[in-house]
């Protein structure tokens, strides 16, 4: 029987775990794209509470692309998305990637419960029908915190630790007959981390792309992106287009300003940093503008929106805020009483600026406690990979690199390091992803090192 159709089989008839039921597997409905065609798609019913299965239930979704018929089957891999609150379509766009990393690999994709296709935190406000799909009009902004808030036993169940142990249920039943690897980028692996802690996975091989920092952070948690942002954005120019940007800022009503996405160039210089192939054109932006022409400020400000468009989370795709924000303020917030007045002051000489510390100042969502789990590492781990590039403006290198050492004392970890890389090195750095997650899979000897792309 054909992998396809056998997991088909073992959605209807078989639960995925203790607790859990499946409805039948069935053809995506969105398999139009190259990528995405023959996809299998089914919706999985989990406790709310794992601790309490005969309580509420949610509804968690998933999907299966089968490995390509040019090549022998060798196992499945499941795919952990970033976020926290972005759904397993962000990683769509990357599918062609992810087959060449991974041939003969079925990919397995989640929704994590409260992104996606599986059931939300504000199921009125972030439900397909409502004003924004499953985005927030800013009318429901204050019917879904108020939701949130008038029901914490509910909201306090979407975090880290839940989705954890949904994961656990969900690979009860992977198939081992070939081998079983799980793969996160950014949130994604602090979610792997923490189910192999609450799970017994039993993973043959562990990819970690946008390794996040220890839990207990105070160096790199979400309060201080600003100092990890105008760092990457100081070492990717040199020291004469650094000295020029610092002229170009204390301009006052200069022209260029108005074509400037959002109106604040620290901020759009800082989400360039994303796209490496972008971020390269600051310096040529910076000494353009120096000499009054905005002709490539205005192609670049285009190139963006067109990169944006490009990543999967449009429509009902829309990356699940109030789960960022929950999250957000319960577990990687170092500073739960930072001030406005703080996020200022340390954003005053930066050249580049996030806005995540702002976002975080006096927030409006309920926090949960962190629990047991948190700050620890698996007892064990299998054999991992954890790839991380220099020019990272989200996870911090360093930050990866101090996490990794930890991880080293649970198991095997092999340190990738992509020179200039940005995050989600899938996207920004394929060729020397796909190099690197194949000669792990084959415990084949890999470079320390690998450079992409090179600057324009």
């Amino acid at each position: 029987m054909c992998r396809s159709a056998l997991w088909a089989v073992l959605l209807l008839v078989a639960p995925l775990g203790a607790y859990a039921s499946a409805t039948k597997a069935q053809a995506c409905e969105d398999d139009a794209s190259p990528a995405l065609r023959g996809s299998q798609c089914a919706s999985v019913d989990v406790p709310l509470r794992h601790a309490d299965p005969s309580g509420e239930h949610i509804s968690l979704f998933l999907r299966r692309i089968p490995a390509s018929a040019d090549h022998a089957r060798r196992g499945e891999v499941w795919l952990l998305s970033g976020g926290p609150g972005e759904s397993g379509a962000s990683l769509y766009p990357l599918i062609q990637t992810y087959q060449r990393a991974f041939p003969g690999f079925d990919l397995v994709i989640p929704d994590h419960r409260g992104t996606g296709r599986s059931s939300r935190i504000c199921p009125v406000q972030e439900s397909p029908e409502s004003p924004e799909g499953r985005g927030l009009a800013g009318t429901e902004w204050g019917p879904c915190i108020g939701t949130m808030s008038a029901n914490l036993q509910r909201t306090s169940a979407f975090s880290i630790t839940e989705a954890a142990q949904d994961l656990g249920v969900l690979m009860s039943d992977a198939d081992r007959g070939g081998q079983v690897l799980l793969y996160g980028v950014s949130y994604g692996t602090q979610l792997a981390l923490r189910a192999l802690q609450v799970n017994d996975l039993q993973v043959d091989g562990l990819i970690l792309d946008g390794l996040v920092p220890p839990e207990t952070t105070e160096r790199f948690d979400l309060s201080r992106r600003t100092a990890l942002v105008d760092q990457v954005g100081r070492e990717s120019m040199d020291e004469g287009s650094l000295e020029r940007y610092r002229t170009l800022l204390a301009a006052k009503d200069a022209a260029w300003q108005k074509e400037v996405p959002g109106g604040d160039v620290r901020r759009f210089f800082a989400a360039l940093l994303s796209f490496p192939s972008l971020r390269d054109r600051i310096p040529r932006i910076v000494q353009d503008l120096s000499a009054g022409d905005d002709r490539s400020l205005v192609a670049t400000a285009k190139d963006w929106n067109i990169a944006l468009a490009q990543l999967g989370q449009g429509g009902n795709n829309q990356p699940a805020l109030p789960l960022v924000m929950l999250i957000a303020a319960s577990e990687n917030n170092a500073r739960p009483e930072l001030s406005l007045a703080t996020v200022n002051e340390e954003a005053k000489h930066a050249l580049f600026v996030s806005p995540i510390p702002g976002l975080l100042v006096n927030g409006s969502v309920p926090r949960y406690p962190r629990d047991a789990w948190f700050g620890k590492s698996p007892r064990t781990l299998p054999r991992t990979l954890v790839m991380q590039g220099t020019l990272d403006p989200n996870t911090a290198y360093a930050g990866a690199v101090e996490h990794a050492a930890t991880l080293a004392g649970s198991g095997p970890v092999t340190f990738h390091t992509v020179d200039r890389g940005a995050h989600l090195l899938a996207l920004v750095a394929p060729r020397c992803f796909v190099a690197a997650v194949d000669s792990f899979i084959d415990g084949a000897r890999m470079s320390e090192h690998c450079a992409e792309p090179a600057p324009e």
